[in-house]
């Protein structure tokens, strides 16, 4: 009797750990890829309660959210010859789970690596003015740029990337105080001028 009491403890036991070791759960936001001895399964597990076979499977659980990663500011010279600092914001997701995880090592710091020659490169080719005047241009190349080698082979997408700030050297910023300045006092001498003239006129009449 006893012995059987111990026989039915061990299989209640041994059935419990069994099941700890199979079961795996994938939140919403979350795709599973399955290794069955080292190779990738076509299937990827989708959100809920999943078994799997102990010790063959190993489940990597990849995250579909957006995430967003702030690019360091980068020193660029612009094509009118002008040296800037320029920082942006990258938003991007995961579209392909098993390329994202097998294709690419560490793809949020490959992401980040890509965000910062592509802003170096859109930079280079772009003018103060429309760096200052055009964000919205800057960013839709800076996208593409960033976009064109992580989407195929690596499974991102890159969904929104931004210019945040555009640092000036203190020179320039003086420059173009000057500038914008003298600009105001033209047009200030010009109407001015045109008002006489248009008083001439009156009185000559």
């Amino acid at each position: 009797m006893e012995a059987g009491v111990v026989v039915a403890v061990v299989v209640v036991v041994v059935v419990v750990l069994v099941l700890a070791l199979s079961l795996r759960m994938v939140q919403q936001y979350q795709r599973g890829i399955v290794f069955r001895f080292g190779r990738v399964l076509e299937r990827v597990r989708q959100p809920g309660l999943h078994l799997i076979i102990p010790i063959a499977d190993r489940m990597v659980r990849v995250s579909m959210q957006t995430t967003v990663i702030g690019v360091p500011p980068q020193g660029a010279i612009t094509r009118d010859n002008v040296t800037l600092t320029v920082d942006a914001v990258v938003y991007y997701r995961v579209v392909d789970p098993v390329k994202a995880l097998v294709n690419i090592r560490d793809y949020p710091a490959a992401v980040l690596q890509v965000a910062q020659t592509a802003m170096r490169s859109v930079i280079g080719k772009a003018d103060l003015d429309t760096l200052l005047g055009d964000r919205d241009r800057i960013n839709a190349e800076l996208k593409s740029v960033i976009d064109a080698p992580t989407e195929k082979p690596w499974g991102l997408l890159i969904e929104r990337v931004e210019v945040k700030d555009v640092s000036l050297p203190e020179g320039m910023k003086r420059s173009m105080s000057r500038q914008a300045e003298a600009e105001r006092e033209r047009r200030a001498r010009v109407i001015a001028a045109d008002g006489e003239f248009q008083a001439s006129r009156r009185l000559a009449d």
